[in-house]
């Protein structure tokens, strides 16, 4: 059974947006259709690019994409909206440009609604697929240790007799021990690093004007894209204490990089301007290790 922290299947399932998009690209690799996606406000953007109108028909297309996502069931995303346009250079920005100019930017736009699977149904296939996991890893690491037994048995038998038990039996409680931590030592690093660390934030942040809102009254990534930058860099500085998979690692390059794209939306007359090109360009040299960092850990 694969490790769940590789399957990028599972990680997908979980909601993942960089597992998302690597699964639709492989998908649509042979339309010749690439996706970059970005997850605001409560709807999965997906750009859909090509270099040809005709892989981008929009019948087809959305059809594929629907039955992709489907499958895949990603937690907490109930809203897609797919955007095509002819294949162009890099754009950092390319959400905000194309919501500015969707008749300009875009050949057509599509909102889709994923199919959620019910919450008894849901419940079942997480417990099922825990314990399956729990299960196969117990067995390969009593397969393992089985297997230190038999190429230490030679050493054990000229032992006195009465040292036997004594020893099997601490052998049990460090194979369960090793069991317990294996399950349980990432989730409980990740609390105590939770707890322990604070996101640093800027000595003169109180100096900054107050910071925008919507007609809603609410803060978001348009109206504040310096404090947005500055909390998603906050995040993507603790998880990348224990980024060690390739899943991991695209999704902290991921994070700097939409980190890096709200610096550079920073208006020339913010009072923290300057400070926001630099951490620009520095968010971009983070995403750009992460990414390297992923690459690692497929080889």
């Amino acid at each position: 059974m694969v490790d769940r922290i590789n399957d990028i299947s599972w990680q997908a399932h979980q909601g993942s947006v960089a597992a998302i998009i690597q699964l639709l690209n492989e998908q649509l690799a042979h339309s010749g259709v690439r996706t970059r996606a970005i997850f605001a406000d409560g709807v999965l953007q997906l750009l859909c690019e090509a270099s040809k109108i005709e892989q981008l028909e929009q019948s087809t297309l959305v059809e594929q994409i629907q039955k992709i996502l489907d499958l895949i069931a990603p937690r907490n995303i109930h809203r897609v909206n797919i955007n095509s346009r002819i294949v162009r250079e890099q754009q950092l920005l390319w959400l905000k440009e194309i919501c500015s100019d969707r008749d300009n930017q875009l050949l057509w736009s599509q909102e889709i609604t994923l199919a959620q699977p019910h919450v008894v149904k849901q419940l079942i296939q997480d417990f099922t697929g825990a314990t399956t996991q729990l299960a196969q890893s117990a067995r390969l690491k009593t397969q393992s240790s089985r297997t230190s037994v038999l190429i230490k048995r030679d050493k054990y038998k000229y032992l006195p007799k009465t040292r036997i038990p004594t020893a099997v039996s601490l052998g049990f409680l460090l194979l369960l021990g090793w069991v317990v931590y294996a399950q349980l030592g990432d989730k409980l690093k990740i609390l105590v690093q939770l707890e322990t660390s604070k996101p640093v934030t800027t000595a003169n942040a109180n100096e900054s004007k107050p910071i925008p809102k919507n007609n809603l009254g609410e803060v978001t990534e348009e109206t504040d894209p310096f404090g947005s930058a500055v909390r998603i860099a906050n995040q993507a500085t603790i998880n990348g204490k224990i980024a060690t998979t390739s899943i991991q690692w695209l999704d902290l390059a991921a994070k700097w990089q939409r980190a890096s794209d709200l610096m550079a939306a920073v208006p020339q007359n913010h009072t923290r301007y300057r400070e926001a090109l630099i951490r620009t360009e520095l968010y971009r040299k983070y995403s750009e290790a992460a990414q390297k960092e992923a690459e690692k850990s497929k080889s």
